[in-house]
């Protein structure tokens, strides 16, 4: 049987969250992102989706 590939993002973290509000800083640390210029791939779900909405000006998205 072939099974379906799974859509991911490619996130990159292109500003810091240092001075943005507390809500916004964890939902960096939840995407997996630690530093500027980091990135991550994830597989693309609603509750990514809505954190990278959240905070779509500190990042990069791009399919994977």
């Amino acid at each position: 049987m072939a099974r379906k590939k799974k859509k991911q993002i490619k996130v990159t973290l292109i500003r810091s969250p240092i001075g943005f509000q507390p809500r916004h800083r964890e939902c960096v640390r939840g995407l997996g992102l630690k530093r500027m210029n980091h990135t991550v791939v994830l597989e693309d779900t609603p509750s990514i989706r809505g954190m990278v909405n959240k905070i779509n000006y500190m990042l990069r998205v791009e399919e994977a």
